[in-house]
């Protein structure tokens, strides 16, 4: 008999950024009662804040300590900068890692786009775009889509291309993917074959913290990913370095 050809990867990571200087405004505008978010940056261009290098270096170390066959083969990437430099970091804080490593960004990746809601807190959203806000209230965050930005349902149409190309490209390998919040979870939804309400549900249990690993073994068949860690923050809590749970999505109430 032919041997089969696995059907994803041998291990695949899906880690939060490490906290972000928008993470930090966003919460200093939502304590202060404040309708926008004061950070100057774009979205895309927002850094990591110093407690999230911090993060990204725990997180690093971690890696670092895995035996070289269990360490993450290739890294994918959101474009945008607070991943990057958590992945950056990251490979830098892993000792011995191997430099043949290759950290590939993918735009698939990228954080959720909120368009007009952009920069508002909650307070901004139902101060400047009442109707808006009422319609998200009815039709849930699962398929509300603002004028220029995207639902989960949209996030979740092009990380089924991603997927697609990790079971082509790296079947079998060790994977590592550093993305956002939103990202995780529809990654959870699709591997998981979860529907809306569960997948909401697992959302209103809590953020997604930073720099937190959620990962899956490729099962004995070798034709699907099982569950492995969900939320994992224990190479945070062994270097001493504090967890963060900001959502990065302006803030609404939970389903």
């Amino acid at each position: 008999m032919t041997p089969t050809t696995p059907a994803w990867p041998q291990t695949l990571w899906v880690v939060r950024h490490g906290q972000s200087a928008g993470n930090v405004a966003r919460d200093q505008a939502e304590a202060a009662g404040l309708p926008v978010i004061d950070i100057r940056f774009r979205d895309i261009d927002t850094p990591l804040s110093d407690l999230g290098l911090a993060q990204s270096r725990a997180l690093g170390r971690w890696f670092g300590r895995m035996a070289p066959e269990q360490r993450p083969q290739v890294v994918l990437c959101s474009p945008y900068l607070r991943a990057m430099e958590t992945a950056r970091i990251l490979a830098e804080a892993a000792e011995g890692w191997d430099r043949s490593v290759q950290t590939r960004q993918d735009e698939r990746l990228r954080e959720k786009e909120f368009g007009i809601l952009d920069r508002l807190t909650h307070l901004g959203i139902t101060q400047q775009h009442p109707a808006l806000s009422e319609q998200r209230a009815h039709v849930g965050k699962f398929y509300f889509r603002p004028p220029g930005g995207e639902s989960w349902c949209d996030v979740i149409l092009r990380l089924r291309s991603l997927t697609e190309m990790v079971t082509r490209e790296y079947s079998g390998q060790r994977v590592l993917i550093v993305a956002h919040q939103v990202v995780v979870n529809c990654m959870r939804y699709l591997i998981e074959g979860l529907d809306e309400r569960q997948i909401l549900a697992i959302d209103a249990e809590g953020d997604v913290p930073n720099c937190s690993v959620t990962s899956y073994r490729l099962s004995q068949d070798e034709q699907r990913l099982e569950l492995d860690l969900v939320n994992f923050l224990a190479p945070l809590e062994a270097a001493g370095v504090q967890a963060t749970v900001a959502p990065d999505t302006p803030a609404a109430p939970k389903p």
